[in-house]
C-alpha cells in the first residue's frame, strides 16, 4: 500500500512590479546602471531582476537592460518579465537622445505611466554618418516627441555633465533617477549603492549629486534643430612669431564679419601643412576680397568672403594618404579610443584599421614627374595595381604598422611636389576662377559657387565621386547664370547632390533646370 505525500503549493506574488528599462550603447555603463539599481532594491528588502537584450552592434544598436521589482512578500515568490512590454514600463532611461526616440517608437513609453529619463548628445548612428550631405536626426523633433508621449520628461545633456566631473553617463543617469522620485528609495540609498560598488566612488558620487541638482532645479532644456556654430575668438598673440604675422594679417586686412572663419582656416591648414601655407591661404582670400569689395561686398556683409575664407581652406586642406597616416598615428587619437571603449589604467587596447590603397593614391603621393611617368605607362600602372590594390587589416598599436604610418605621415615636408597636391591646386584655381568670372554678373550666384566645393571631400572612391557631382552641378552654370533666381537653384542642385551617394536625386535635379528655358 503506497502513500502519497503533497507538498505545499508555491504561492506566486500577483503585485504589480515597477519596471524600467535602459537602452544604452557600448561604453556608457549600461549594465552598471542595471546593476546598481537592483542592489539598491535588493538592500532596502526588495526582490528584482535584471536581463539584457544586445542590440545589433556597439554604435549601431542599443542593449536593452530590464528591470523589475517587488516588495519582499513572505510566502510569495515573484513573477519577473524578461522583456519590457509596450504600454506597461514605468521608468524609461536612455543614455542618448536618439534612444529616446527610439523607445517612444517601441511603445515602451506612454503618456499615462512612463517617466523618461534621457541624456540629449548625440551619438551618430551610421546612417547619420553614411549621409552625402548633413544627415543627423533633428533633435527637437524628438523633444517634442518625448514631451507628448511621456508623463514626465527629464532629458539633458548628461554626458558632458559626467565627463565635466570625471565620471561615466550612468552615475548620471541614477542621479536624474534619484531625482525622479518615481522609486520608493531615498536619495541615500542610491549614494549608498555607488559607494557599495568600490571603484570610482568620489567620481560617480559627484556626477551623481551633479545630475541630481540639475534634474531638480531644470528638468528638461530646449535644442536647437541646427547646431550652434561656435569659432574660436581671434586672439591678440597665437604664441609663435609665425603665427602671430597670420593673426595680425587676419585682423589688419579682413572685415569683421570673416575673421573668425579665417582664424579657423589659418589653424586648420597649418595642422595641415604649416604656417607658410596658411600664409597662401591668406593670399588666396585676399584676392578675392578685393573683387568682393569691387562688386559691392560690403552691402552684402561681405557674404563671398566669408563663403570663400570657409571654402578655400577646404579645399588646400584636402583629404590625401599623407593626412590619412598623419591622423592615424597622433597620440591624441589612440586617447580618443581608449576613452570611447572604455579603457581602464594598464589594460591594452589595440586598434586594427581597414585600408584599401589603390594605384591611384600611391601615384598620387609620388613627386609630379614620376606620378606622371607611371600613370602614363598603363601597362605599368595595371602591373603595380595587382599588387597594391587590396584590402589590408593595419595594426597601428604594432611598430611595423605604426612605422610605416609614420613615414609616410612624415612626408608631408614634400607634398606641395606631389601629383596629388599638384591636381588639387589645379582644381582649386579653376574653381575659384568659376567663382570670380560669375561675380560681376550674380553675386549670390558667386557665392553659391564657392558652396559647391562641399561636394568635394575624402580620397581614393569617395574623392571620385565628388568630383564627378562638383563637375555635375556646375556644368548647369551656363543654364542659370543669368538668371534672378540662379543662386536658389544653384543651391538645389548642391542639395540634390547630397541626398544620395549615387546622384540619382542629381539627376532629376538637371532635368529640371534644362527645361527651364524650354
Amino acid at each position: 500500500m503506497s502513500e502519497h505525500v503533497s507538498l505545499p503549493a508555491t504561492r506566486h506574488s500577483t503585485d504589480k512590479p515597477l519596471s524600467l528599462a535602459i537602452l544604452a550603447m557600448g561604453g556608457q555603463g549600461g549594465g552598471v546602471l542595471a546593476d546598481w539599481i537592483v542592489n539598491m532594491a535588493e538592500a532596502q528588502g526588495w526582490m528584482a531582476q535584471t536581463t539584457s537584450v544586445p542590440g545589433v552592434a556597439q554604435r549601431t544598436g542599443a542593449t536593452i537592460y530590464y528591470v523589475e521589482m517587488l516588495p519582499a512578500r513572505d510566502g510569495h515568490a515573484p513573477i519577473f518579465s524578461l522583456m519590457p512590454t509596450p504600454g506597461d514600463v514605468d521608468v524609461v532611461i536612455a543614455a542618448e537622445l536618439m534612444e529616446a526616440g527610439r523607445s517612444v517608437l517601441r511603445g515602451l513609453v506612454t503618456p499615462d505611466k512612463t517617466v523618461l529619463i534621457a541624456s540629449t548628445h548625440r551619438s551618430f548612428a551610421v546612417s547619420e554618418k553614411q549621409t552625402p550631405g548633413d544627415g543627423i536626426g533633428n533633435p527637437v523633433v524628438v523633444i517634442d516627441a518625448t514631451d507628448f508621449a511621456a508623463k514626465k520628461t527629464i532629458a539633458f545633456d548628461m554626458e558632458s555633465l559626467a565627463v565635466k566631473n570625471g565620471s561615466v553617463i550612468s552615475s548620471a543617469l541614477f542621479g536624474g533617477l534619484a531625482a525622479a522620485e518615481i522609486l520608493p528609495f531615498t536619495k541615500q540609498a542610491f549614494e549608498a549603492t555607488i559607494r557599495a560598488g568600490g571603484k570610482g566612488i568620489e567620481a560617480s558620487l559627484k556626477a551623481f549629486n551633479a545630475a541630481y541638482e540639475r534634474a531638480k532645479d531644470k528638468p528638461t532644456e530646449k535644442l536647437s534643430a541646427t547646431p550652434v556654430k561656435r569659432f574660436d575668438v581671434l586672439p591678440e598673440t597665437a604664441g609663435h612669431p609665425a603665427l602671430d604675422r597670420l593673426v595680425h594679417r587676419i585682423r589688419s586686412e579682413f572685415p569683421e564679419q570673416a575673421q573668425q572663419m579665417l582664424f579657423a582656416g589659418v589653424k586648420k591648414l597649418t595642422d595641415f601643412q604649416d604656417p607658410a601655407y596658411a600664409g597662401e591661404y591668406l593670399d588666396r582670400v585676399s584676392a578675392l576680397l578685393a573683387l568682393d569689395r569691387r562688386h559691392g561686398g560690403e552691402t552684402k556683409d561681405f557674404a563671398f568672403t566669408v563663403q570663400a575664407a570657409k571654402y578655400v581652406a577646404v579645399a588646400m586642406a584636402y583629404d590625401d594618404v599623407i593626412r590619412v597616416a598623419d591622423l592615424k598615428v597622433r597620440a591624441s587619437r589612440f586617447e580618443r579610443v581608449r576613452k570611447e571603449v572604455g579603457a581602464r589604467d594598464g589594460q591594452i587596447v589595440y586598434t586594427t584599421e581597414y585600408m584599401h590603397p589603390r594605384m591611384e593614391e600611391i601615384c598620387g603621393t609620388l613627386p609630379k614627374k614620376l606620378g606622371l611617368w607611371i600613370e602614363n605607362r598603363p601597362t605599368l600602372f595595371n602591373r603595380l595595381d595587382k599588387l597594391v590594390n587590396k584590402g589590408r587589416r593595419v595594426k597601428t598599436g604594432t611598430l611595423f604598422w605604426f612605422g610605416g604610418l609614420y613615414i609616410v605621415s612624415a612626408l608631408r615636408r614634400g607634398r606641395r611636389g606631389t601629383l596629388r597636391h599638384c591636381r588639387e591646386m589645379e582644381h582649386c584655381e579653376a574653381w575659384l576662377k568659376t567663382a570670380t568670372t560669375v561675380l560681376g554678373d550674380n553675386y549670390d550666384l558667386a557665392v553659391e559657387v564657392l558652396g559647391c566645393r562641399r561636394l568635394v571631400k575624402g580620397y581614393s572612391d569617395t574623392h571620385a565621386r565628388g568630383l564627378s557631382k562638383f563637375d555635375r552641378v556646375l556644368s548647369a552654370l551656363p543654364l542659370i547664370r543669368h538668371r534672378d533666381d540662379g543662386a536658389a537653384w544653384l543651391k538645389r542642385l548642391r542639395q540634390a547632390a547630397l541626398l544620395d551617394e549615387k546622384g540619382i536625386a542629381l539627376d532629376g535635379a538637371l532635368k529640371t533646370v534644362a527645361t527651364l528655358d524650354s
